[in-house]
């Protein structure tokens, strides 16, 4: 009989500082070379089970353990995870916790040479490996020049070169562009592709039809293991069944799902958007759905003038004299990742910065907040609040309570706008957590709540849905919607988002800069922008099959918003936009 890759019998994990598990009772076999998908809302466990087969759970992570897990028949809990990191590959859902070494060849050549793989072959296997993630041209970079999305697909290659037996994957997408979702769609293929030959796979992703490409649910792994809020197995079996059979319950618990899977949820009608009777059912939401007026841009709140913004590990040299310091200052705006940004944000409107991986979205924010020197040009305005795209990074309390009232004086904390804040952005049960121990899509809302409790005019966002189920982006549209347009003795703020994720950049966003080429392709009303088919390519962009429809339409931007939030009302989700500066 084959040994299963991974084995786990009635696994439940709890932390001390939660009252609830964060998997409870989970019993789970993979085969050798089997590929498995795990969906479920944010908080279900599933990067707790990645974490419960890695080792990290029980070893790294102060966590209690009950149940059994195993790795190739072997105990995690009775093996360290240096002993199983010789047969388990993982990525993790920050893939820069990962990367360590200053170069990227290095970072890929030091799980071979752990494994003492003869040197002769390392250099060949670092390069098929950056092959396989479309990161070849990395190969020499700096890690600390690199880009978030950069950074995953070097973490990708890192944990594929060595070759694991077991491999776990999670949410290998998040922070990519559409070129970075092919070339990892293209690797995993090839993982897939291998059959037993390869390793088991397990993989949490929200973004699926973006993984699943053009195939659709034959794209995605051939069976599918759903989760609960409360971290119970639901539903375990071939994807199409699961997904189908299980749609209204995973839309409702506030799971992503592949769009033919999703409106099948909604409408009642399979087919996806070749069937005539589901565009009949969207033509009629978009006729009847409650559009918001559109928004009214108040005063600028922040401006940017001939920015000119350096990578982040470049330092000036130090000159002294004013003719070689203006040479410095020619060459560093010649050789920046941005030249000439003219930006404007005003209170009342939700302006999207979008673009491929590198371009220089993250950068401009860390610009415009004050935390990265421009090259040249200026930033005016009050400093604004600033979500990180790591959450962790702006993490400075002991509890989440505390964490959404550092920074407010007494005033603002007792007026019950951190209590406000915890409900609204369905914190209230882990109030007296650690932030650190909680998962990647609870983390997000925390940083997204510890900033809008602030009354800053402008408010910068990066990569806001990274990690995020469909309810908490359907919240987090609401809460970012409401931050713009003010209320409750509130003044509107200017809000500028980052974001990959183009459907909820459709349902939030007023306006669209895009990034490429080292300077501004476009800046204009959503619908004007998205629908330039030329901006789309020198963007590197590429719209999700729904958000394209909508657009061929010809509707406008309140009533894209319209459908789209209409699609989500099956999620019941509260209305975060009610405490924004309560």
């Amino acid at each position: 009989m084959t040994t299963p890759a991974v084995e786990l019998e009635a696994v439940t994990v709890r932390h001390h500082r939660r009252e609830s598990p964060l998997a409870q009772d989970v019993t789970l076999q993979v085969g050798p070379g089997e590929h498995v998908l795990l969906v479920g809302p944010s908080g279900s466990g599933k990067s707790t089970l990645l974490r419960v087969v890695s080792g990290v759970v029980p070893h790294t992570v102060s966590a209690e353990l009950a149940g059994t897990a195993r790795v190739a028949g072997t105990s995690t809990e009775d093996t360290s995870v240096v002993e199983l990191s010789r047969h388990v590959g993982v990525l993790a859902q920050d893939p820069g916790s990962s990367v360590c070494l200053p170069v990227v060849e290095q970072e890929l050549a030091l799980p071979l040479e752990n494994r003492a793989v003869d040197p002769a072959a390392i250099d060949g296997r670092v390069d098929a490996a950056l092959a396989l993630v479309g990161a070849s041209a990395l190969r020499r970079r700096r890690t600390a020049e690199l880009s978030g999305g950069e950074v995953q697909r070097v973490a990708l290659a890192a944990t594929l070169v060595a070759e694991p037996d077991v491999l776990l994957l999670d949410e290998p997408t998040s922070m990519l562009d559409p070129a970075g979702v092919a070339a990892v769609r293209g690797a995993l293929d090839a993982v897939l592709g291998a059959g037993t030959a390869g390793p088991a796979v397990l993989l949490v992703e929200h973004r699926l039809d973006d993984l699943a490409g053009e195939r659709g649910l034959a794209g995605l792994p051939a069976r599918t293991v759903a989760l609960s809020g409360e971290g119970r197995v639901v539903a375990d079996g071939p994807t199409d069944v699961v997904l189908h059979d299980a749609a209204a319950e995973l839309v409702a618990a506030g799971c992503w799902l592949p769009l033919e899977v999703e409106l099948a949820a909604v409408t009642g009608c399979r087919g996806g958007l070749a069937s005539p009777a589901v565009t009949a059912a969207l033509r009629e939401l978009a006729a009847t759905a409650p559009a918001g007026a559109p928004a009214t841009p108040g005063e600028t709140v922040l401006s940017a003038q001939g920015l000119a913004i350096r990578r982040r590990d470049e330092r000036p040299r130090r000159r002294w004299t004013r003719r070689a310091r203006e040479a410095d200052a020619r060459a560093e705006a010649e050789a920046a990742l941005l030249r000439d940004v003219d930006l404007e944000v005003r209170a009342g409107e939700v302006v999207a910065v979008l673009g491929a991986n590198g371009a220089g979205k993250s950068s401009l924010l860390l610009t415009l907040a004050g935390l990265l020197a421009p090259a040249a040009g200026e930033v005016v305005g009050a400093r604004p609040a600033m979500v990180f795209q790591d959450a962790e990074h702006q993490l400075v309390a002991t509890s989440v309570r505390a964490e959404v009232a550092a920074g407010l004086d007494a005033g603002a904390a007792a007026d019950g706008r951190v209590e406000a804040a915890l409900v609204a952005h369905r914190l209230e049960h882990l109030a007296v957590a650690d932030p650190h121990r909680l998962s990647g899509g609870e983390l997000r809302r925390l940083s997204v709540a510890a900033m809008l409790v602030h009354d800053r005019p402008c408010l910068l966002v990066d990569e806001p849905t990274l990690g995020l189920d469909r309810r908490a982006v359907a919240d987090l549209v609401r809460a970012l919607r409401g931050a713009a347009a003010g209320g409750r003795g509130s003044a509107s703020r200017g809000v500028v988002v980052v974001s990959h994720d183009l459907r909820a950049v459709a349902a939030v966003a007023d306006r669209v800069v895009v990034l490429g080429g080292g300077g501004v392709v476009a800046d204009g009303p959503l619908v004007d922008v998205l629908r330039d088919e030329q901006v789309l390519r020198r963007g590197g962009l590429v719209l999700p099959p729904l958000v394209r429809w909508l657009l061929m339409e010809g509707l406008d931007g309140e009533r894209v918003r319209a459908v789209l939030a209409a699609l989500d009302a099956p999620v019941g989700a509260p209305a975060v936009s009610s405490v924004v500066g309560a």
